[in-house]
């Protein structure tokens, strides 16, 4: 399985996030998957490239060329793919993969990872897409989930567009049994034509 990984390009961040990205990168491994993410050599980026691939996983990169022009490129991606910009590298990451992981992360992760969940509540894919909830991360996140389905924003059918996970052994327990869901139309109420 490809596993595409959303993470954190921060070094600051507190232990209790490495060592949950360092425990699913070695579970990747160890179970010979293919680990996707975006090729950087900071924060849980790097981290989960390097873990995984020492425990045994492919490991696949890709970075734009602005980032990678900035030396940001991790050496420990068996191969590494350059973009031409932030939008190619996520159709190439999406395109790859066979299910997507959001670690702990800021404005970039939380992009990536409501832009595949989108994707999917729109039919454009079926494929796994999991927060790891390391620490409470995304416990206000899912509030406001929680907000938009009580309000009407979004169907309360699309919580099954995404799984909250919180350890890595869930994850991988999840992904390892995926089943893809039948496709929910959107639309409260479709216009007459």
């Amino acid at each position: 399985m490809k596993i595409c990984i959303f993470s954190s390009s921060s070094n600051a961040i507190a232990s209790v996030y490495m060592d949950e990205a360092i425990k699913l990168s070695r579970i990747i491994g160890h179970q010979k998957h293919t680990l996707i993410n975006g090729g950087a050599n900071v924060g849980l980026m790097e981290t989960v490239l390097k873990e995984a691939k020492n425990a045994g996983a492919n490991t696949i990169g890709v970075i734009p060329e602005k980032l990678n022009g900035h030396k940001l490129a991790s050496e420990h991606a068996d191969d590494l793919i350059v973009s031409k910009d932030m939008m190619e590298r996520k159709a190439i990451m999406r395109e790859m993969s066979d299910a997507f992981v959001a670690l702990p992360g800021g404005f970039g992760t939380l992009e990536e990872i409501l832009e595949v969940i989108t994707l999917k509540q729109l039919d454009y894919h079926s494929k796994a897409v999991v927060f790891l909830n390391s620490n409470g991360f995304y416990n206000d996140l899912f509030k406001q989930f929680e907000r938009s389905f009580e309000e009407n924003f979004a169907k309360t059918s699309y919580r099954d567009l995404y799984y909250i996970a919180n350890s890595s052994e869930e994850v991988m327990e999840y992904l390892n049994s995926y089943t893809p869901p039948q496709p929910v139309n959107k639309w409260y109420k479709v216009p007459e034509k």
